[in-house]
């Protein structure tokens, strides 16, 4: 029976591990993990990038990204004001299945990699962008979605505001409290001084992809939560509509609606 059990278990997390170009499903609020969107001085280096990391690159119109299971990233040349380090969104990471074979790749194709501990270490991208690596072995894909790192001064409070108003749910990793949404862990490191908002930097924001954008956005707006403007339809890929909060501590988030396939 305990053996059924296990099976049965194991078989409903690999179930529930999206693949390439699928998002994890939403939480009871609508919710799941989305994009990054990098602001990149060359789209077509960092393409050869997130290739040489493991992603598939894809156009959707006029949107350019690089698809890994549970999330895209999104590239858009444009000016920034700094790379990740620095700013609210310190970095972001991934899980490999095959540690060293995933650092030996990494290498021969010229990656800057900086070693850490045992089954885990960085690799420093273009622009500035900060790519977490860690191993897990029990993963269904040679990659996954694993962590946004967030720096703010106060993990609690941080924590706090990620489960009211997206449903996330509280965990702990290692010293680091967390926010968990379906797709990522949002990572809360505490820093002594407040960091630079990411709008503008080289990690622009993240994206929580929602069902019902209009009832979404209207909770957060009656909780006091000020958006850029009206929800709209993209300029760049059509079926998307989107808006734009910010969290306290500068981090700017994109609520689209539509960025996830159609089946």
């Amino acid at each position: 029976m305990k053996r059924q059990l296990l099976l049965a278990l194991t078989l409903a997390t690999v179930l529930a591990m999206p693949v390439f170009g699928q998002l994890a499903a939403p939480n009871s609020m609508g919710v799941a993990i989305g994009h990054m969107h990098l602001n990149v001085s060359d789209v077509d280096v960092q393409k050869k990038f997130w290739t040489d990391v493991g992603g598939k690159v894809v156009n959707r119109e006029k949107i350019v990204m690089a698809q890994f299971p549970g999330i895209y990233i999104l590239l858009r040349k444009q000016d920034y004001s700094g790379g990740s380090v620095g700013s609210v969104i310190n970095h972001f990471g991934f899980y490999v299945k095959d540690f060293e074979g995933s650092v030996a790749r990494f290498k021969a194709a010229g990656l800057k990699w900086e070693p850490g501990n045992p089954g885990q270490g960085f690799i420093a991208g273009p622009d500035g962008v900060r790519v977490e690596i860690y191993e897990n072995k029990s993963i269904p894909t040679p990659m996954a979605m694993h962590h946004i790192h967030l720096q703010v001064p106060d993990p609690l409070a941080a924590q706090k505001w990620y489960i009211e108003h997206f449903g996330a749910t509280a965990g702990k990793r290692n010293q680091f409290d967390t926010a968990n949404v379906p797709g990522t862990e949002i990572t809360l490191g505490k820093v002594d001084m407040p960091q630079a908002p990411t709008k503008g930097r080289s990690v622009d924001h993240m994206g929580f992809e929602v069902r019902n954008i209009n009832a979404f956005v209207a909770k957060l707006q009656a909780a006091g939560i000020k958006t850029d403007g009206a929800i709209r339809s993209s300029t760049n890929a059509a079926g998307i509509r989107l808006v734009y909060v910010t969290d306290p501590w500068g981090t700017e988030i994109e609520i689209t609606e539509g960025l996830r396939p159609q089946s």
